[in-house]
């Protein structure tokens, strides 16, 4: 059985100790991934194999845990929500399923304080949209249900050779066993990140379009030194966007090519805020995270013979050694310096 913790990264709950108020307060103003870790350390009390997700998610191979404790999932992820409440004052949201897909898929639906449990794959997928599998984007999305495969049980249903015509064959085979619960995927302790993700929270909720771009500005820059820092390029952003109710929306976009080229990521993150249409939704905080991380050695680039692309590269790379040197606010847009 795998578990699937969302830790929801918002202000400390009341009832938590004064030095767990502090310090999650701290860790939030700075994104809220700095309180991973420890929630990682939390984890691995109960199982040595938990694979971390930043900026707030976590995946635990909970099998041998269960026998030891001798408790259901339900219970064992009841302990794990209290310890993280009493210890840090960070609530989670659970999902428990056979693999990390349906264990992910559960944790988004799941309620806070109430753990939701797959104990059948078939009856859990059967009614829900294509679009809800893992690796099912909106140009799949789009050309199944063109064919009336419109629902996680029609694809299921769907004789395999039928599906790889449609999306071709390893992503037809891919699709057709996750309509049926089947996830070969392991939960890795320690694995290298395959993603990274900064968030930005707002004081009070926001209105503003033009706020909303400056915390997106600032996200673009932070993941963009960072990846150049670690010798890293993304293929593809995923902006959410967390509103008032604490619901949230998220959509992703791949980029023309891998970068780490600051001015990149940021038109992509504003096309995809665009698309959103928020208007006047009262906006909490918005995280961005990029996707797909590669080396940058192995990185093709698409030559330009305009010369302003290459000379922004190269105010880039000058402006990443004044970060290093002097700290990370040393070098910073006009806008975000006002």
């Amino acid at each position: 059985m795998i578990l699937c913790v969302r830790f929801r990264l918002d202000p400390p709950a009341p009832g938590a100790s004064g030095a767990s108020v502090r310090g999650a307060g701290e860790a939030l103003r700075g994104g809220g991934e700095a309180l991973l870790p420890p929630l990682i350390d939390l984890l691995a009390e109960f199982t040595p194999v938990v694979e971390a997700a930043p900026p707030h998610e976590a995946l635990a191979d909970v099998r041998g845990a269960l026998r030891y404790f001798d408790r259901s999932p339900a219970e064992l992820a009841s302990v794990i929500r209290v310890r993280a409440l009493a210890l840090y004052g960070v609530d989670c949201v659970i999902g428990a399923g056979p693999n990390p897909m349906l264990a992910r898929m559960a944790a988004s639906e799941a309620r806070p304080g109430v753990t939701l449990v797959v104990d059948d794959p078939a009856v859990f997928l059967r009614d829900r949209p294509v679009a809800a599998l893992d690796g099912v984007g909106r140009a799949t999305a789009r050309t199944l249900c063109g064919y009336g495969l419109d629902s996680v049980g029609r694809v299921a249903d769907a004789p395999l050779a039928v599906l790889q015509r449609l999306v071709g064959a390893r992503t037809g085979r891919e699709l057709w066993e996750r309509a049926r619960g089947i996830d070969r995927t392991p939960v890795v302790p320690n694995a290298a990140s395959r993603s990274v993700a900064a968030e930005r929270s707002f004081p009070c909720d926001e209105t503003d379009r033009t706020r909303q771009r400056l915390a997106l500005l600032s996200l673009t820059e932070e993941l963009g030194t960072r990846l150049r820092t670690e010798g890293q390029v993304c293929r593809a952003l995923a902006v959410t966007v967390r509103y008032a109710d604490r619901s949230t929306t998220t959509r992703s976009r791949t980029l023309p090519e891998p970068t780490a080229h600051s001015a990149a990521l940021t038109a992509l993150a504003y096309a995809v805020h665009d698309s959103f249409g928020l208007q006047r939704a009262r906006v909490r905080g918005i995280a961005l995270r990029a996707e797909g991380l590669a080396g940058a050695e192995g990185a093709a680039h698409q030559l330009s013979l305009d010369p302003t692309d290459e000379k922004a590269r190269r105010i880039e790379a000058v402006a990443d050694k004044a970060r290093a040197k002097f700290g990370p606010r040393a070098v910073l847009p006009g806008s975000l310096a006002a």
